[in-house]
């Protein structure tokens, strides 16, 4: 509720000044009106007042809008006003306010300025009142404190609606830092699940049209190993459905992907061999050195990067039977993952097949979130070698 009405006065600055100055310009005028008559003061006509006390009175109205305008013209206005010796009846505080505006509203050139004017009007009102020789510095240090204590407000005022400004600015900053920093983890996460679903999917369907090619050939000489095909293409299709709804699982508001099943890892690598041994592609599997536990980002690299190699060998090792070997070396200052396959990877060019640029773009990528690197290549000897790096302290839980 606050913050709505401070809202409301801010945008309306003109209507609640206006509002303000009302009251004491209505008590200004019925003052000058109770002086018309005989024994007016100065002998000055109710008119003359009037018109001061207006000129005076009425651009306060516009003091936060133009404070500078405002103020010249109301310290033009008490000048010749004490130079003609009008009795205004307190009207000439409306310079003191002026001057306030100013030091609430501008640089501190133009506050000292309208200071220094201020004071200007108070030795005139002095000099020209009839009590000038009777404790006039009394009532110069009085009045001098008064515009003072006015003045340095001002600038409190200015000062601390910089700091708020300051503040607000600040706080929209960070509001659009953050906004920026979510989409940017926005982003983030749809890339891992466009890899996550690239991965899933290059690899099941790819060992699901080696075995259903299979089975195609066979369906009319041996009937059952097209049925052992086209089992295995079942199998396959629902372990990519299973692994596809884990990825996916994470779009939905409210879980969590450890809802699912578990991310892969070096302990589903078993799982990974038995798949592509029955796409017909024969894989040997070595550890070397102490097996190190790995964190469950780690372990999903390792695991992505050797399904990633394994899938190009069973696309693009050609005709006859394929071997690959899968090496996990664990040294005391990484680990070394490497995949050769002694097919016809040399003949075929980088990218030759479909989603194989795709697929090392986004194995390096995976590899250098842990500080890593990976080399990919024909060998001398013929076949295709991948070798992935991955630095132990980045990946050791």
């Amino acid at each position: 509720m606050f913050g709505r009405v401070q809202g409301w006065l801010r945008r309306h600055e003109t209507l609640v000044d206006a509002l303000c100055v009302a009251p004491f310009l209505a008590w200004c005028l019925m003052r000058t009106l109770s002086y018309a008559g005989p024994d007016d003061p100065g002998h000055l006509t109710a008119a003359v007042r009037i018109a001061f006390t207006l000129v005076l009175l009425l651009p306060l109205a516009l003091r936060r809008r133009y404070p500078a305008g405002v103020f010249a013209t109301v310290a033009a206005a008490t000048v010749l006003q004490l130079a003609f010796g009008v009795d205004l009846f307190l009207a000439e505080l409306a310079v003191v306010a002026a001057m306030y505006t100013v030091a609430a509203h501008r640089r501190l050139a133009p506050a000292l300025a309208a200071l220094a004017v201020v004071e200007l009007c108070l030795l005139l009102m002095i000099v020209g009142s009839p009590y000038a020789d009777r404790g006039s510095w009394t009532v110069f240090v009085f009045y001098t404190f008064f515009i003072m204590l006015c003045w340095v407000t001002g600038l409190y005022t200015n000062v601390r609606r910089s700091h708020l400004i300051g503040l607000e600015e600040r706080a929209q900053w960070l509001e659009r830092e953050r906004d920026a920093r979510a989409r940017a983890a926005i982003a983030e996460e749809r890339a891992r699940i466009a890899r996550e679903l690239h991965d899933v999917v290059a690899h099941n369907v790819s060992v699901m049209v080696v075995q259903a090619d299979g089975a195609a050939y066979a369906i009319d000489d041996d009937p059952a190993r097209a049925r052992t095909a086209m089992e295995t293409v079942s199998e396959v299709g629902r372990t990519a459905l299973s692994e596809m709804r884990g990825i996916l699982g994470v779009l939905r508001e409210g879980e969590h992907e450890e809802g699912f099943t578990p991310r892969p890892g070096v302990e589903q690598l078993d799982q990974l061999f038995a798949q592509v041994r029955r796409a017909g592609l024969q894989v040997e599997y070595t550890v070397d050195g102490p097996v190190r536990q790995l964190s469950a980002g780690a372990g999903l690299v390792v695991h992505r990067v050797v399904q990633e190699a394994l899938t190009n060998t069973l696309k693009h090792a050609g005709p006859g039977t394929v071997r690959a070997r899968v090496r996990l070396r664990f040294g005391d200052d990484a680990l070394e993952v490497r995949i050769l396959d002694d097919g016809r990877g040399a003949a075929v060019p980088a990218g030759a097949g479909p989603g194989e640029g795709r697929g090392l773009t986004g194995m390096r990528e995976r590899v250098s979130v842990y500080g890593g690197s990976l080399r990919a290549g024909p060998c001398p000897d013929g076949g295709y070698e991948v070798v992935a790096s991955l630095p132990m302290r980045a990946i050791t839980t």
